[in-house]
């Protein structure tokens, strides 16, 4: 049983979409199981119907716009270097509108049913593969995986939504009595899970580079200092995912292939960029082609 996983990661889900790109087109893949976190929820549900062009299409032109109707910051660009700085106004609007977080991210759910309809659903649940997403429960502090063979159309949309809300920058969602949030603030590489569904082999494409670098601009106001804290936060619970996911794979003798993206990309992945996008897609699909080509073609590459 093969599975694809893809980590969370904002705009950087473009590296993973060229990724899975050449693994399902060019080397023929075939997956059991497709399990997203954040961004990659959003990649899942078009990469098990291969629709892997409509979804370029997607990543390759979502700007703020798409993703807030509420965007809590402002970004500022100087010499190709992008910064953030509060936007006071939204961010007092919403507070004083009873709102919990700094942003609202209703466009993002508006996206997603335009993107994955009631048809391509359907077509989903009659697929032998499972394609899972990632939540957080903040009201029963534990991860929860949510397959899309248990639901229907308008509420795995909304869990596929819940996935990629990055609180408190994005909405947070009351849902069956519990606040759910983004599925990294839990797992963000959820190799675990995949492997106690009954994966062998996994593709796991991570959205960070595997060997730790200097990926942060200093801080230069409170935000900046907020985000740099979450990202540092969602860095740490990375890296002890790939940690027990490794432990895990080797007492259940799975193979896992990892796909790091082999630079930094960006200091804020929520930012969104066409340009840098577009880049970042082709990117993913040459490094893919690149690291099969030096694999040998007689066995799976174990990556430990």
């Amino acid at each position: 049983m093969r599975a694809l996983i893809i980590s969370g990661g904002g705009s950087k889900g473009a590296f993973a979409g060229g990724v899975a790109q050449y693994l399902i087109e060019n080397k023929k893949l075939d997956y059991d199981l497709f399990i997203g976190t954040s961004t990659g929820s959003l990649l899942v549900s078009h990469l098990a119907l291969k629709k892997v062009k409509e979804v370029k299409e997607l990543y390759t032109s979502v700007t703020q716009k798409d993703v807030f109707n509420v965007c809590p910051f402002n970004i500022k660009r100087k010499n190709g270097i992008e910064t953030i700085s509060i936007n006071h106004f939204n961010v007092l609007r919403n507070i004083l509108s009873g709102r919990k977080t700094f942003g609202e991210s209703q466009n993002l759910r508006k996206l997603i049913t335009d993107h994955v309809t009631e048809e391509g659903f359907n077509a989903l649940k009659l697929l032998k593969a499972d394609v899972v997403v990632t939540v957080s429960n903040l009201s029963l502090n534990q991860v929860e995986y949510k397959s899309v063979k248990d639901f229907e159309y308008e509420e795995f949309m909304d869990w596929i939504w819940i996935s990629c809300n990055y609180t408190p920058f994005m909405s947070l969602v009351k849902k069956g009595g519990c606040e759910y949030a983004d599925g990294g603030l839990g797992s963000m590489v959820p190799i675990e899970e995949a492997i106690r569904r009954g994966a062998t082999v996994v593709d796991a494409v991570v959205l960070q580079t595997e060997v730790t670098q200097y990926n942060r601009m200093p801080s230069l106001n409170a935000f900046s200092l907020l985000t740099n804290m979450f990202a540092f936060m969602l860095d740490r619970i990375e890296y002890q995912n790939i940690r027990i996911g490794k432990f895990v794979a080797t007492n259940q003798k799975a193979i896992i292939n990892f796909y790091y993206t082999p630079t930094v990309l960006t200091t804020n992945s929520l930012v969104f960029s066409k340009e840098k996008m577009t880049a970042w897609w082709q990117s993913g699909f040459d490094f893919a082609k690149h690291k099969n080509q030096e694999s040998s073609p007689l066995k799976p590459e174990k990556t430990n």
